[in-house]
């Protein structure tokens, strides 16, 4: 039937666009994509405030059978490997998940599947499966009016929301952790990766109606090894930075000497102490002049000559008193020709 048909296509360009982009697809992936799933009721299920993912789903059982079927007759065709996963839920105990009940619980086998590329090696096969059976962040939130934990009766400015019940920290074991603000990635990663537990701190935006990331729960000692890190990191950055500087100073004695050399070369009646302020000034990095051009750094005749024409211009002529006074800057230029072309002719010989 043609409404199976573009259904099918639907499936089967959601799934080939996440293979290419992850190397894997799941069932809840594609229903993802093809916008049958949001965002926000896939956390309500990992919260455990949905016993049933299918139950949420805007389609009938038929529908969503046939889905999965082409699916898998897809991952079939693909000649795809494929693994057992299991859905955790971003609770304290961790419980696993179930995405399915009632009549679709024979569909629960093909939502624990992961498809994956054949022909992966070894280590990216393994970093593929890890990470889809990565569980979920916990989430805290920052309280944005008074609440009670629903375990000692006491509260606090962050709470842990649980089978739609807020819990304190102590309560939700997490009391323990430090607070680490968002906006240092490397500090951050580091944290997170060396703390055996952690979560994620939100705040809900009122206006743009979305919760948004403050920082992070740590163990206090991952975080002072984060630290450790990180100050270590940036020793070797300064330390590069350092080389750098050197590097780029004699780049720039080695350049001002051989600017200097093309100027005497070109003028050798140029004074010795004017043509270094010369080539000092026209070779200055990050200066935008001439002698930092492409061509003024091969030392080229015409970067070299306007060079000594901009400084005799500047030093030696009223060149600035005429633009001060009004003068076009053409016109200035046509009065002062005659000037420059003296110096120029002196320093010529």
């Amino acid at each position: 039937m043609q409404g199976e048909a573009k259904l099918e296509q639907r499936v089967v360009e959601a799934a080939e666009k996440l293979l290419s982009k992850r190397k894997s697809v799941t069932a809840l992936e594609v229903l993802t994509a093809i916008g049958w799933l949001p965002e926000n009721v896939l956390e309500a299920w990992r919260h455990g405030r949905l016993p049933a993912l299918t139950a949420a789903l805007p389609v009938n059982a038929e529908k969503l059978t046939f889905t999965l079927k082409a699916l898998q007759r897809w991952a079939k065709g693909k000649a795809l490997e494929n693994t057992e996963i299991e859905h955790l839920g971003a609770t304290r105990d961790r419980a696993p998940l179930k995405v399915t009940s009632g009549e679709l619980a024979a569909l629960e086998p093909l939502f624990r599947t992961q498809w994956i590329m054949p022909g992966l090696s070894a280590a990216k096969r393994a970093q593929v499966v890890a990470r889809q059976q990565k569980a979920p962040d916990l989430v805290v939130s920052v309280a944005l009016k008074d609440w009670l934990c629903a375990d000692c009766g006491g509260t606090g400015d962050l709470l842990f929301l649980e089978n739609e019940k807020p819990h304190c920290l102590d309560c939700a074991d997490l009391g323990h952790l430090v607070f680490l603000p968002s906006g240092d990635t490397a500090l951050t990663r580091r944290a997170k990766k060396a703390s055996r537990l952690s979560a994620v701190v939100t705040r809900f935006n009122r206006s743009r109606k979305r919760s948004e990331r403050q920082g992070l729960l740590v163990e206090d000692a991952a975080l002072r090894a984060a630290e450790e890190q990180c100050l270590a990191d940036e020793d070797v950055r300064e330390r590069r930075r350092g080389r750098d500087r050197e590097r780029r100073e004699k780049e720039d004695v080695e350049f001002t000497a051989r600017f200097f050399a093309a100027i005497t070369e070109m003028f050798p009646g140029c004074p010795p102490e004017r043509a270094r302020a010369i080539a000092e000034h026209a070779g200055l990095r990050g200066s935008g002049r001439v002698g930092r051009s492409a061509a003024g750094r091969e030392l080229a005749e015409r970067p070299v000559f306007l060079a000594v024409v901009a400084s005799i211009r500047h030093l030696d002529t009223e060149y600035d008193d005429l633009l001060m006074a009004g003068v076009e800057r053409q016109a200035a230029r046509d009065r002062i020709h005659a000037t420059i072309e003296a110096v120029l002719d002196r320093w010529r010989s």
